[in-house]
């Protein structure tokens, strides 16, 4: 069970794969269908892109939704420098067969033009190098201070986000 691998072995344990139960069954609440269709912006927080925006994603009708929206969708890299910015994401990545990087990450998740989710991706200055090629792949991407050490510098990576969104329009 995934709790018992997270919380007892700390991800210790070679993990083979995750399973959502039942998210076959699943679908998009009318306040989700209601918030993403009248949202401006979409913002993907730089949160565990495995088990917990995976579920999410894997939600039937989730990612069409998503799609469909006018809103950009602009993500927050939680891979600084290839190694996670907290939690133990590194270790569900490999399970999957991604690389610890928030290029990968982000390719993970696609461009948005490509059937992905993504039109924006913020990643940490020390991962400049990412700019480029994300940007070749469709997925238009910036270099910024990504520590969130206080709320100034948390409040600063919510502004360079919306001002990336506000770039698509």
């Amino acid at each position: 069970h995934f709790q018992d691998w997270w919380a007892r072995h700390r991800a210790q344990v070679p993990a083979l794969g995750f399973e959502q139960q039942n998210i076959d069954q699943a679908r998009p609440s009318g306040g989700a269908h209601e918030a993403i269709t009248r949202a401006d912006v979409i913002l993907l927080a730089p949160s565990n892109p495995i088990v917990s925006i995976g579920p999410v994603l894997a939600i039937p009708g989730m990612r069409d939704l998503l799609l469909s929206s006018r809103a950009p969708v602009v993500g927050v890299s939680g891979i600084i420098d290839g190694s996670v910015v907290r939690g133990m994401a590194d270790a569900c990545l490999a399970a999957v067969g991604i690389e610890t990087s928030a290029r990968a990450v982000a390719q993970h998740y696609g461009a948005r033009r490509a059937s992905g989710i993504l039109d924006g991706w913020l990643v940490d200055e020390t991962d400049a190098e990412s700019v480029g090629p994300l940007a070749d792949a469709g997925i238009r991407t910036r270099a910024v201070p990504l520590w969130m050490r206080d709320a100034d510098s948390s409040a600063q990576v919510a502004r360079d986000a919306l001002e990336l969104a506000a770039s698509f329009t």
